[in-house]
């Protein structure tokens, strides 16, 4: 398939993981992609692997003039922009919730809610033509020990997606995806020394990889998914065993 082909998608976060993943699955279907991410050698490093329709632009995603800088070089390498893929996020923290450090509370929430707006609202600004996925987590959707408020970030990612589609619609489809434990260093910590006791936990019986959720965020951004907006798939091995 060549869904993309012509279509210009910029993912955040991209230079790793799920991001990553999502970026060569769009390449692998014709598209040019524009990837972010804070660390120049990394995303120098994941440009060399895509290709030549790959580029990318470092810095930090809650940082109101590297935004700008990523929507003038889309503007100058592309003229166009179709796809959004708000993947960037942060979790500094692990622990019980109550006892997490308000300076860290603060920062999760400007960036994996804020800045997934701001990222919104500048390519709209930009001429967005198509859709919008944005990466919640599984974490949303039921108890996370260890990663709680994390988890009511991206549960705040799942109503914003709702919001976000109301009002960009009938033009721009949104929808998000709230995946599981993946196999990305991000998330090394909640299997890392325990990876057979995690999966056993899932009805599939293994963990997740990137290529998991790049292949339905791909459905989501392309015309097969014309009839689906507001919408949060989750992607959880068949969640939990019983």
């Amino acid at each position: 398939m060549q869904r993309f082909e012509g279509k210009v998608a910029l993912i955040t976060g991209g230079s790793r993981g799920i991001g990553l993943g999502i970026a060569q699955r769009l390449v692998d279907e014709g598209g040019s992609v524009i990837i972010t991410g804070r660390k120049q050698e990394s995303l120098d490093a994941a440009v060399a692997a895509l290709g030549e329709r790959a580029s990318a632009v470092a810095g930090k995603a809650d940082d109101a003039e590297h935004r700008a800088r990523v929507f003038e070089h889309i503007a100058e390498r592309h003229g166009r922009i179709d796809h959004l893929v708000n993947n960037a996020g942060i979790n500094p923290v692990y622990g019980p919730l109550l006892e997490t450090d308000p300076i860290a509370v603060q920062k999760i929430f400007a960036v994996n809610v804020v800045a997934m707006m701001e990222w919104t609202r500048d390519a709209m600004a930009a001429g967005l033509s198509k859709s919008i996925v944005n990466i919640s987590s599984g974490s949303a959707m039921a108890a996370s020990p260890g990663i709680a408020f994390y988890g009511v970030s991206k549960a705040a990612v799942v109503n914003l997606t709702i919001q976000l589609a109301s009002e960009l619609g009938p033009e721009i489809r949104v929808n998000a995806v709230a995946p599981a434990v993946i196999k990305t260093d991000f998330a090394r910590t909640l299997y890392e020394g325990r990876e057979e006791q995690v999966a056993d936990g899932y009805v599939l019986k293994r963990l997740g990889v990137p290529e998991d959720v790049a292949a339905p965020v791909a459905f989501l951004l392309s015309d097969d998914a014309s009839w689906i907006t507001g919408q949060t798939l989750v992607i959880n091995g068949g969640g939990r065993a019983r």
